[in-house]
């Protein structure tokens, strides 16, 4: 595609509407097997694009003083506990026309976010009413109203950051859950960190590792749709992984650095050995970032031992040194790791990894 259509223009035409996502795939697979995947490969980078240009940081910022101006009319001429409602309308309204119509990215991200928040207190407003309070089952409803919201928000823009916000809905929902199941799992005087370990705090750990296998299969479920990541399906995994990898990464290796002594540094390597395995073997960079500060944690741990005064200085340049190379090698590293694995179920799914083999005839 050196010569003609860009994977650019192809992302620009899905985003149109002039090509499918299907349409897209097939015409990207195509130019892969007639030119070599890796030899016509830009970048060699997730795709992600927050916004397009100045013009949309314009217009977010407009309709930030739109919402606003907006909610103050309502609050001052209508009822005050219907303006997350009326709120709510208006950034829907919106996005027919910023997200639908004219595929302006950080503009629809605002405006999801707009409608995410909206619904929260929308929800809130109605099944707490004016003096009563926040209980488990009432924070399980909001959840679980707040998922059913962004999947038909989703449905209806096709916006890949909605999965983000259902995510977050997905978060409340599985800690008001918890402490429904389990009256006062959570401690007063708890830390944050606690709430990721399985140990101090059972329960809610538990339900951030629930939570992070289920957004992390819902990432994988849209990673494996599109391999060549020229669709939303890729996009939407990317916000799917942003909230899978912290909540594995930091329940599983926390839960093991916290226990302390060899055996629980040792685990917590093993995990964070693990965990940049799938990164690479999947291509998600963003699944590997999580676990970069426990990566600096452990390292400097065990220059500490040495006894040196400089020991952060050189974890610093150790831990830059791995991510710097890991980075500018990540194409050669993946061909080669995946190359020395065996076939499994839905390898052939996954992003090409060595000129464009990996790509069925």
């Amino acid at each position: 595609m050196s010569e003609g259509v860009s994977r650019d223009d192809l992302r620009a035409a899905v985003a149109s509407g002039v090509l499918d996502e299907v349409q897209a795939s097939k015409l990207m697979i195509l130019s892969d097997q007639r030119q070599g995947y890796r030899a016509n490969m830009i970048g060699d980078d997730e795709p992600f694009e927050l916004f397009k240009g100045f013009a949309e940081i314009f217009v977010t910022v407009g309709l930030g003083l739109l919402m606003s101006g907006l909610i103050g009319l309502t609050a001052i001429f209508g009822e005050v506990a219907l303006i997350p409602a009326f709120a709510m309308v208006i950034s829907v309204a919106l996005a027919f026309y910023f997200t639908k119509k004219r595929r302006m990215s950080l503009p629809s991200i605002a405006l999801c976010i707009a409608f995410a928040s909206t619904l929260a207190l929308t929800v809130v407003a109605a099944i707490i009413g004016k003096y009563g309070d926040m209980t488990p089952l009432k924070t399980v409803i909001l959840g679980v109203v707040g998922i059913a919201g962004m999947l038909g928000y989703f449905r209806v823009f096709r916006l890949p950051f909605a999965m983000f916000a259902l995510g977050v809905f997905g978060i409340i929902t599985i800690v008001g859950a918890v402490d429904l199941m389990f009256p006062g799992s959570a401690s007063n005087d708890a830390g944050l960190t606690d709430y990721f370990d399985l140990r101090r705090q059972p329960y809610l750990a538990l339900g951030t590792l629930v939570f992070g296998v289920f957004a992390f299969v819902g990432a994988l479920w849209f990673d494996l749709q599109d391999p060549h990541r020229v669709s939303r399906k890729s996009a939407s995994a990317f916000w799917l992984h942003i909230l899978a990898a912290p909540a594995l990464v930091n329940t599983l290796v926390m839960s093991n650095y916290q226990a302390g002594g060899t055996v629980g540094t040792t685990l917590a390597i093993v995990v964070l050995a693990l965990f940049t395995l799938l990164a690479i073997i999947i291509d998600r960079r963003s699944f590997l970032t999580a676990g970069l500060v426990y990566m600096g944690l452990l390292l400097a741990s065990a220059i500490n031992e040495t006894g040196a005064d400089w020991a952060p200085v050189l974890t610093m340049l150790v831990l830059g040194l791995f991510v710097t190379s890991l980075g500018a090698f990540w194409t050669q590293t993946r061909a080669w790791l995946l190359g020395l694995l065996p076939d499994f179920p839905g390898k052939h799914r996954l992003p090409p990894y060595e000129d464009g083999l990996a790509v069925s005839e």
